[in-house]
Formats: C-alpha cells, sequence, structure tokens
C-alpha cells in the first residue's frame, strides 16, 4: 500500500488486506497491539441458520468481486479531539472487479433512515450501479466520496463522472469521530488492494469502531448457493453491523442476548468521573446501561442471478429479515440501510441504442430471498464471532462475542 502522510507527533497505525487477518485485540495498553487469531465461524460451529454457503462463505464467492480494506487504529485513554484515539478505516466492494467499468443492475432500500447512503437518487432512477461501494463511519462519507472519484477520473476506462455510493455507521463510542482521520490515501488504498477470496472480517475497514448488540461489531459476510434445481445461482452479503440492544440479540432463534446479560460495554479505568453512564469494568454488580437498539447496519448483496433493478429491490428488502432474525427492529436512532446488485447481464450500461437482457422469472426468486435472509443473519454472527475485544476512546471497552456461551445458550435451547 501507498505511504501515509502523518502530521507531527501523530503515530497511525494502517492496515492493509495483506495483514488485517492477524488484527486485533486492543487492550489497556499504547498504542494498537496486533494479535493474529483464528477464530470460528457460523459454519465451523454448525449454527443452524439454514442454506447451503458457498466454498468461501463470503460474498465474494459471487464471481468477479472483490473487497479491499483499510484500518486506521492508534493511540489509547483520554480522547482528544484531531489526535485519537483512532478506530476506524474504510471498507469497499467493487461489483466486478477493480479493473472493470462495466456497470450493474442494482437497488437500494431503507429499513429505517437514520443513516447515510449516498448515490442512491440516481441508482433509483437508472437501475445501474456505477462503480465501487464504500463503507466507513458518519463523518467521513464526504471524503470517501470525493476520494472514489479521484480514483475513478484517474483510471482510463472509468467513469469521467460519478456518483459514488457510500454508506456509513457511527463509531463516535470508541474512535474519534470528529478528527476527522479517514483520508483520500486511506480510499486509494482500500479500493487498489481489494482483491476476491476470502474477506477479512471483524474489527476491520469500515467497521473497526463499531458495536453490535452490546458486543464488538464490524465487517462481516457469508453467503448461500442454491441447489441446481433453484438454478444453482449465489447470494453473497457483507454487512458492517453496529446496531441492536443487547437483550434482543438471536441467534438461529436462540435468544442468546438473555442468556448473556453480563460483558457490556464499560470503561477500563479507575477514574470514575470518566464512566458517565457506563460501568468501570472492575465493577460488574454496577447498574448496566442498554443502548435501546441505537446504530445502524449497512448491507451489501451481491448476486449472480439474471435480476433487473425491480428484481433487486425486492431482493434488498428480503435483508429486512435477516436482520430482524438476529433482533434488530429498525429502531428509530437506527439507520438501517441496504443495497443489492446482480453480476448478471454485463455490457448492458454501454449499449447506445437497445439492450437485450436476461431476468429471472419471478416465479423462481423466492429460493434468493430466503437465501438473502439466510445469508444477512449469518453475516452478522460472523461479524461478532470474528470481532475482537477493543478498547477504544475515554478507554470505553466493548467485549468480544465468548464463543463458549454462545456455544452454551445454543446447546441449552437445542439447537
Amino acid at each position: 500500500m501507498r505511504p501515509s502522510p502523518l502530521r507531527p507527533g501523530h503515530q497511525l497505525v494502517v492496515v492493509s488486506w495483506l495483514v488485517i487477518a492477524a488484527l486485533l485485540a486492543i487492550g489497556g495498553l499504547s498504542g494498537a497491539q496486533a494479535t493474529a487469531t483464528v477464530k470460528p465461524r457460523v459454519r465451523d460451529l454448525g449454527l443452524p441458520i439454514g442454506g447451503t454457503a458457498g466454498p468461501l462463505d463470503a460474498i465474494t464467492d459471487v464471481a468477479g468481486v472483490e473487497v479491499g480494506h483499510t484500518t486506521l487504529v492508534s493511540g489509547s485513554g483520554k480522547l482528544v479531539v484531531g489526535k485519537g484515539p483512532v478506530r476506524t478505516g474504510v471498507t469497499v466492494i467493487h461489483p466486478r472487479g477493480k479493473s472493470s467499468a462495466d456497470p450493474v443492475f442494482g437497488a437500494w432500500f431503507t429499513l429505517n433512515g437514520n443513516g447515510e447512503m449516498t448515490g442512491t437518487t440516481w441508482l433509483q432512477e437508472s437501475g445501474l450501479l456505477e462503480g465501487p461501494i464504500a463503507i466507513t463511519n458518519t463523518h467521513s462519507v464526504g471524503v470517501v466520496r470525493d476520494a472514489i472519484l479521484q480514483w475513478q477520473v484517474g483510471k482510463p476506462g472509468m467513469q469521467p463522472w460519478g456518483l459514488p455510493v457510500v454508506a456509513e455507521t457511527y463509531d463516535g463510542g470508541l474512535n474519534d469521530i470528529n478528527g476527522f482521520h479517514v483520508r483520500s490515501e486511506h480510499v486509494a488504498s482500500a479500493l487498489d488492494g481489494a482483491k476476491g477470496g476470502a474477506v477479512p472480517e471483524g474489527n476491520v475497514g469500515g467497521g473497526t469502531g463499531m458495536v453490535c448488540h452490546g458486543f464488538k461489531g464490524g465487517i462481516g459476510t457469508a453467503s448461500r448457493k442454491l441447489p441446481p434445481e433453484q438454478g444453482g445461482y449465489t447470494v453473497g452479503v457483507l454487512v458492517q453491523c453496529n446496531y441492536g440492544a443487547r437483550r434482543d440479540l438471536r441467534v438461529a432463534g436462540v435468544p442468546v442476548g438473555e442468556e448473556i446479560t453480563d460483558m457490556q460495554p464499560c470503561i477500563a479505568s479507575r477514574d470514575a468521573s470518566q464512566a458517565g453512564q457506563r460501568a468501570l469494568c472492575d465493577t460488574p454488580a454496577a447498574p448496566r446501561r442498554d443502548d435501546e437498539g441505537a446504530g445502524s447496519i449497512i448491507v451489501v448483496v451481491a448476486t449472480d442471478a439474471p435480476l433487473l433493478p425491480h428484481q433487486l429491490k425486492r431482493i434488498a428488502t428480503r435483508v429486512s429479515l435477516g436482520v430482524g432474525r438476529m433482533g434488530g427492529w429498525g429502531q428509530n436512532p437506527s439507520g438501517d440501510i441496504f443495497v443489492a446488485f446482480s453480476t448478471a447481464n454485463s455490457g448492458v450500461g454501454s449499449v447506445p441504442d437497445t439492450a437485450s437482457v436476461r431476468m429471472l422469472s419471478n416465479t423462481r426468486i423466492s429460493p434468493l430471498f430466503a437465501a438473502t435472509a439466510q445469508a444477512t443473519e449469518a453475516a452478522i454472527v460472523n461479524a461478532m464471532l470474528a470481532a475482537e475485544t477493543m478498547t477504544g476512546a475515554n478507554d470505553l471497552r466493548v467485549f468480544a462475542l465468548p464463543v463458549d456461551r454462545l456455544r452454551a445458550a445454543m446447546k441449552k435451547y437445542g439447537r
């Protein structure tokens, strides 16, 4: 990746695709500490979410899709705006790979709109997604959008103009969100470093500082492959999860949030004045705050099924069912925004006259609805399974979902 110019005295860890798989438990020590861990995913645990995962169980099971992350981690302790601690980044998805300027059919849907996804007006009007999708923190949407345009116009054959699709969730608990640490070079690194294959998950890219159902959240992905008699199509999903109340958390129908009521976000400091509404981590008997589902989730759905924009709108709405299965209800403070695209029908965006397209019959589309809901649920759980415990701004600590206790809860309910 290209070097990142830093302000004097500002040491920032910029983690590219090549090392993200080793990221990252941020504890109470100074700076960032990367710990290589191999954590189980949904299919490793045999969680009965349903459907058949693709070979990678990732959005990249849809041929041509590439994903890139830039992860920014530095500092610890008290928040100093403009300096840190920094726990943020950017994630990008190229529908046909970074070398292709060929648009895809697409559509979007919002379950609750307390959030942002740029470029959706033209996406809805034209039915075409004309570039990469990016996800970052709430206050970095503008710089990411502009950086995508700079990247596109600098490449021969890419769009000479554009309305990039950039979405966000809020990481202002763990991250110095008002420090505006995501810059254009970080976006370019994610765009250029994107690749197919296994997708790093958890505390990476735009998901670095996110919280999901009171546990550490972030980036997660999953896929579902339909059997040959249903067309053999693939549905891949990538989420940036930062939503949900602990008490509502469900996994394959099991009320995991009711089984794990401790391990709430807390302040990893002995200074009670820093706690505010949070308990200190060493006082487990103190009252615990439940965030009432505040937060957001962004979901990107890819498929190789030949779907037209109005059908992709139907796919995007079914993401809501996967979120609902997890215990997300689209609460008022939440930005739950979803986008879906199809990699079929290549070349239609550049036809000067009449284009011939393929369309799956509506009578065959229902299995894709089920696959979308299943892959969404699995991707959210994968994000939480991959994420590591993180301590960020003002010593806020958010715990990773404990796998042993998840297993115990599933066993208790016969799942």
